[in-house]
């Protein structure tokens, strides 16, 4: 028995003792093949999953060090049996390999016979074969790799595509690297990206992903098409290549609601690209009619399902997804394995922030004490409707007035989800609301102003979630969420790590109503934030009424 700060349970939890000496150590090297489940105040449950080691195996760890980093930090003895079963989960990603095979095009391998005679018995795998080749292979319709490998890892063992990509279309692009550098972690971002041929690369906000897309493309010298999760994030797309890489304004295109240009480079929207016409997504085409080299997937965490079933049509494609956090409230984190490829590289944020490219972050959650009258009509509203009750009471709105009051001068941003509760705080504050229906134009301006610290305060719906670019804003105030979203949580507090001209800690305040759903989603939110390694002080809202240092 040592002092290690974790304890590894046989159901494949581990729990990790926050307050000890060792826990940022451990929790960085649980983290390429573990997930948060929970994180209350003293001991986070961590859960070892197939995917989180296959997806740990892709990205070159193996079993001896999973369970190496087990062994280091356990303060028990570990399990005999979980050890063998982790070495088990890890062997099975690869015995199966997709390959191209000059003679006969796309062969499922084994190098395990009775592996290939398992997963040739499912009935789902069996339309997606053609001829037996021997003993250990078959050949597969070539337009079945992406089903085949979401088939294969859902019965359990998950194939190494090694089939290869083609080059698509040649077009030159280089960076510029005048006046700036890519980051270390950067640079083996991409590299493990392009040694992987496909699959996931995960840093932080703002710590440049839309960099280590550039530097892809420059790496590819192909025409690129990029999907984006709105028009905003791609007019912000377009300004980064011009200023990073070498290509011009009519070299990239816009394909949005607005825009219909398909160039050597083309930046399309998931909205646009999902639209459907009688039943039939017209838009989808453009992933199929153009040779492109690359297909880059910004906020891959966001993929709506119709690109998802696009992309399991695009697999000799090399393709990169982008994200902050993997985490998908849908479960579908199998997909994205399966179709975009495996976790290519994982930076955790307090890295990142050791070493100056991100911002510290204050966490703070206020906990509201509804007043009688706001609990009986949340205690007797119907199921559906008592979150809305509880994130828009009037209590709360006071908190906010305070919080928003105490950070007068500050970049504030103020966010939400329901529409009539953003406009009514944007009254109060007399700040200007961005959502949906604001036109694009509009919010480029505000966003603008904000930037340029014309503006100090801008109250904005989910629409502000994702990549949008705010580098000066240092404090946030969450009022309302989608329900226990944790890449939403991850998202917001994001929208706070661009470092700041004078090196200020960010501050992200989270406004909770005690007793209430909205006290379970929030627990539910930070958990992906814990795992990174931020802890919530909670602080009474009676405090922040009172003026109290907070």
């Amino acid at each position: 028995m040592t002092d290690g700060p974790l304890i590894v349970q046989s159901d494949k939890t581990l729990l990790l003792e926050v307050d000890h000496e060792q826990a940022a150590e451990c929790r960085r090297a649980i983290a390429p093949f573990a997930e948060l489940e929970r994180s209350p105040e003293h001991v986070h449950t961590y859960r070892v999953t197939p995917l989180g080691l296959w997806n740990a195996r892709a990205a070159g760890h193996d079993a001896e060090q999973v369970v190496d980093a087990l062994l280091k930090y356990s303060r028990y003895a570990v399990p005999h049996a979980l050890l063998v079963d982790i070495a088990e989960t890890m062997d099975r990603y690869g015995r199966l390999q997709l390959t191209n095979d000059p003679a006969h095009g796309l062969v499922l391998r084994s190098t395990d016979k009775a592996v290939l005679e398992e997963v040739l018995r499912s009935p789902k795998i069996a339309p997606m074969i053609g001829v037996r080749l021997d003993d250990d292979a078959v050949i597969i319709h070539p337009g079945e790799r992406g089903h085949l490998k979401q088939v294969l890892l859902k019965l359990g063992w998950p194939a190494e595509d090694l089939a290869g990509y083609v080059d698509g279309e040649a077009h030159p692009i280089a960076l510029r690297e005048d006046g700036w550098a890519m980051r270390p972690y950067q640079r083996e971002a991409v590299e493990g990206f392009w040694h992987g041929g496909s699959g996931v690369v995960v840093l932080p906000c703002g710590a440049g992903k839309t960099i280590v897309g550039a530097a892809a493309m420059a790496q590819a010298q192909a025409t690129t098409l990029i999907l984006v999760t709105n028009t905003v994030a791609a007019r912000q797309w377009r300004h980064e290549l011009l200023k990073r890489t070498t290509l011009t304004d009519d070299e990239i295109g816009e394909y949005s609601g607005a825009k219909k240009e398909i160039r050597p480079v083309t930046i399309a929207t998931y909205q646009v690209m999902t639209t459907r016409r009688k039943g039939i997504y017209a838009h989808l085409e453009l992933f199929d009619e153009h040779d492109w080299g690359l297909i880059l997937y910004d906020e891959v965490h966001l993929l709506p399902a119709p690109i998802f079933r696009f992309t399991a049509d695009i697999q000799s494609r090399r393709r990169l997804g982008l994200t902050a956090t993997l985490v998908r409230e849908d479960g579908r984190e199998g997909d994205v394995f399966s179709l975009i490829g495996p976790k290519r590289y994982d930076a955790p944020w307090k890295d990142i922030e050791a070493q100056g490219y991100i911002a510290p972050a204050d966490c703070v959650e206020v906990r509201v004490t509804l007043t009688d009258h706001e609990r009986l009509l949340y205690a007797t509203a119907e199921p559906e409707d008592r979150y809305r009750l509880a994130a828009t009471t009037e209590t709360k709105t006071k908190v906010i007035e305070a919080l928003a009051a105490r950070h007068v001068g500050d970049q504030l941003l103020v966010i939400g989800q329901y529409l009539d509760q953003l406009d009514d705080l944007g009254e109060r504050l007399g700040a200007p609301v961005i959502k949906g229906e604001t036109p694009v134009k509009e919010r480029e301006r505000l966003f603008d102003a904000f930037r340029a610290g014309t503006i100090t305060t801008l109250v904005v719906s989910k629409v502000a979630n994702f990549s949008v670019d705010l580098p000066e804003a240092s404090v946030a105030i969450q009022v309302s969420g989608s329900f226990g979203s944790r890449q939403e949580e991850a998202q917001r507090l994001g929208r706070l790590l661009r470092p700041k001209h004078d090196g200020r800690t960010a501050r992200f305040y989270a406004v909770v109503a005690r007793d209430t759903l909205d006290q379970d989603y929030a627990a539910h939110r930070q958990r992906f934030l814990a795992e990174q390694g931020y802890a919530y002080r909670i602080i009474n809202a009676d405090d922040v009424l009172a003026g109290d240092e907070i």
